[in-house]
């Protein structure tokens, strides 16, 4: 992690290719690089496979990605472009904050990971800095990553348990969805509830989601799906 004392040359003019799925937002971003000195904005996408297409057509020096984004992830658009150009640059702007959102982030190859409540500085400086092959990360999302890293992660199937429990699925209805025994169910629950550090299903729920584990709108269109069944 670095402060962002270092900027680029005022000559130099950084292309920004610019992912975000809410339109007045995306408009925002890209008036207001635009009439920053040194950066142009190239490119814009409202969703995950729009981006990749996008940034094949434009080569862009920085991608800022937001994470929840239609029909791919900003995580999987990461992975995805950097399997194609590894040395791709990218700035996570977000309004989520769950210390695995960061650390699947980064693990993806993301060079910093903002929050949408940042100063326009703080976005610009952030953007000339990662061009300059520095990373940054505000001392608030770092603690939370530190928490993170020291912690024990989920089994993916811990994780499977998890999602039906945030999804208000009782012990037989989680062993019918996941084809395990009841028994099974109530020891990846036990397990769980110790690696999260917490006392009970609600509980679990709670930091499940705060944490980015199980995404809240996720949760909440597949509840309102089963609803309308």
């Amino acid at each position: 992690m670095s402060d962002l004392s270092v900027v680029s040359p005022q000559n130099l003019s950084i292309r920004v290719l610019v992912v975000e799925d809410h339109h007045v937002v995306r408009q925002g971003l890209v008036a207001l690089l635009n009439v920053a000195d040194g950066l142009e904005v190239v490119g814009e996408a409202a969703d995950g496979v729009e981006a990749i297409a996008q940034f094949r057509k434009h080569q862009p020096d920085i991608t800022l990605v937001d994470l929840r984004l239609p029909r791919l992830s900003g995580v999987e658009v990461i992975e995805r472009i950097r399997m194609e150009t590894p040395t791709a640059r990218f700035i996570v702007l977000t309004t989520y904050d769950g210390d695995e959102d960061i650390y699947r982030a980064l693990q993806a190859g993301a060079r910093a990971y903002l929050l949408k409540g940042m100063t326009s500085e703080e976005l610009i400086a952030t953007i000339h800095s990662v061009h300059l092959g520095k990373s940054y990360i505000p001392p608030a999302i770092a603690a939370k990553l530190a928490e993170r890293l020291g912690t024990e992660e989920l089994t993916p199937r811990e994780l499977d348990v998890l999602e039906q429990i945030v999804h208000g699925k009782c012990n037989n209805d989680i062993a019918t969805e996941l084809k395990i025994s009841e028994s099974t169910v109530k020891t990846h629950i036990n397990r769980l509830l110790g690696k999260l550090g917490v006392a009970d299903r609600t509980q679990a729920a709670t930091s499940a989601i705060q944490r980015g584990l199980v995404p809240l709108e996720v949760s909440i269109h597949r509840n309102l799906q089963e609803d309308d069944q």
